[in-house]
């Protein structure tokens, strides 16, 4: 990418993919039903993230490091997402992922898509087990706008050049900071107060709304 003209920043769980990784990695712990219910009640706004979090990382102390290559080939790519991808990075806009969840696997899909820039939590693990425990700054909604903040001032662009994509409520401070936040496949906590969205999961339904970039 020769010369970088737009930032477009996405949310990963629900949104670049199909499935949530931590629902998936509480199937691993024997514990899914709880987590995805306490999944859902946060990307609803019901609940705190971080606390949420939290409590959700607590129920999968214990689980081997190993479960990171085995989640990862059962989580789907939204159908497209690898086309728009390739299609605005070749446009020169860079793309960055900033997701609530872990890095083990944000950082696998990054280099698997070309991807450079990503943020995700990172897990404890002690003797390759996890802990149960975060380690580090927790990818909170604030922190979620302050990286696309971050990597737009590094990148030297004005707001009106910036993405940010998301599906819940922990993305809408980052979808409200950008210069154009498109609800994807949204929670309605997110559709009240995003104007743009795209309810058909299909990336190359968010293309058109990107013109504005070209």
């Amino acid at each position: 990418m020769s010369q970088i003209k737009g930032l477009c920043i996405m949310d990963v769980d629900g949104t670049l993919i199909l499935e949530e990784v931590i629902d998936l990695l509480g199937r691993e712990a024997c514990c899914e039903e709880e987590i995805s219910q306490l999944t859902s009640q946060a990307m609803q706004g019901e609940l705190d993230f971080e606390s949420s979090l939290r409590k959700r990382v607590s129920l999968l102390k214990g689980l081997p490091v190993s479960v990171f290559a085995k989640v990862f080939n059962s989580i789907h790519l939204t159908p497209n997402a690898r086309e728009f991808i390739s299609i605005i990075q070749k446009n020169g806009i860079l793309v960055g992922l900033v997701s609530g969840g872990f890095t083990p696997i944000v950082e696998r899909l990054a280099k698997s898509l070309g991807i450079t820039h990503f943020s995700a939590n990172q897990l404890e693990v002690k003797e390759d087990f996890l802990t149960g425990e975060l380690v580090g700054q927790i990818i909170s909604p604030e922190v979620k706008q302050a990286t696309l903040e971050q990597w737009r001032k590094e990148l030297k662009l004005p707001k009106e050049r910036t993405v940010a994509i998301g599906d819940g409520a922990n993305d809408l401070l980052m979808l409200k900071s950008a210069g154009l936040g498109i609800a994807f496949c949204a929670k309605e906590v997110l559709k009240k107060e995003i104007p743009h969205h795209v309810d058909k999961r299909d990336f190359l339904e968010v293309l058109p709304l990107i013109d504005c970039l070209e």
